[in-house]
């Protein structure tokens, strides 16, 4: 009785070759599936009599969420105040239409903080009135309960001694929609 190598063969060599296309795939796959990177962005305009304008990104990782800004026609050496506000309108020529800072979980009462989700840390123009870096925050998201989707980016002017009383009454110098 003789015995048939072909089919035998034919399995082996079919079943390797499937493994190398599977493994292909999988990793083809994943590269197709990376995580995704939630982003959301904000063009800032002057409010009147202002000259300040920029933009700041927003990227959501694991770790937090990186906040990145680029400020012109600041004044030269001189610190402001950088704040997301509660609502997504900056319609009022003086930016008050955005409202106040953004403090959610102050608002549900959860958890008794005196700093808001929405104050950022303030940031120094260079000496050409140039604002430029990034901040990761880990109290704020782009969805859900701490989302900054459809709020308002505001900088303010602050004076040499900022304090929370001066940066309700700050003069707000920008204004974005974040989206």
């Amino acid at each position: 009785m003789k015995q048939r190598l072909f089919p035998r063969f034919f399995f082996i060599s079919l079943l390797g070759s499937v493994s190398i296309l599977s493994s292909g795939f999988i990793s083809g796959c994943a590269a197709l599936f990376k995580p995704y990177e939630k982003r959301a962005h904000a063009l800032l305009l002057p409010t009147v009599g202002s000259a300040v304008r920029g933009t700041v990104a927003f990227v959501e990782h694991a770790d937090g969420m990186q906040v990145s800004y680029s400020l012109q026609g600041l004044v030269a050496n001189r610190l402001y105040g950088f704040q997301i506000h509660e609502y997504g309108n900056c319609s009022a020529r003086d930016a008050r239409s955005a409202g106040d800072v953004f403090a959610q979980i102050q608002r549900l009462k959860k958890r008794v903080t005196d700093h808001p989700e929405g104050e950022m840390p303030d940031i120094r123009a260079d000496a050409n009135g140039v604002a430029t870096g990034f901040i990761v925050v880990s109290d704020l998201s782009l969805d859900g309960i701490r989302s900054v989707r459809n709020r308002s980016v505001v900088i303010l002017h602050l004076n040499d001694a900022p304090s929370t009383v001066t940066r309700r009454t700050a003069l707000r110098l920008a204004c974005g929609i974040i989206r």
